[in-house]
């Protein structure tokens, strides 16, 4: 079971995703606020265990800077033992290439995380071991 902290504001979207995590076994937290985020993630300190495995950020709302939240928090080192998933519109190339050199580690098509995302995940926690 890993510990999945999701940053999207679209609750129903979001309850997709935490339910389909859940049933996979993970345990899965929403926050709507890129604030949030650090805080729920810890300092990052070396040794220090990670509160969430896997962080899936939604790039479709452009309310939120998805993108700008990793940048800061892997600069600041609280990504050490956190894997990153975004999500996007397909037709929003623009995110896409934002996120990619925001240096997420798996971006994916929104169609593609409401089909696959417990897949995804457990590919991303694969990666890491």
């Amino acid at each position: 079971m890993a510990r999945v902290l999701a940053l999207t504001r679209d609750l129903l979207f979001g309850s997709q995703v935490q339910g389909a995590l859940a049933a996979a076994g993970h345990d899965v937290e929403l926050t709507g606020a890129s604030a949030s985020v650090g805080e729920r993630l810890g300092d990052g300190a070396e040794g220090s265990p990670p509160r969430a495995d896997v962080l899936v950020v939604d790039l479709v709302d452009g309310e939120l800077d998805g993108a700008g939240a990793v940048e800061a928090l892997a600069a600041a080192g609280a990504l050490r033992e956190t894997r990153t998933l975004a999500f996007y519109s397909h037709v929003d190339d623009a995110a896409r290439e934002r996120a990619r050199l925001a240096g997420f580690d798996l971006v994916v098509p929104r169609s593609r995380m409401a089909r696959e995302g417990s897949r995804l995940v457990a590919q991303l926690l694969a990666e890491r071991r």
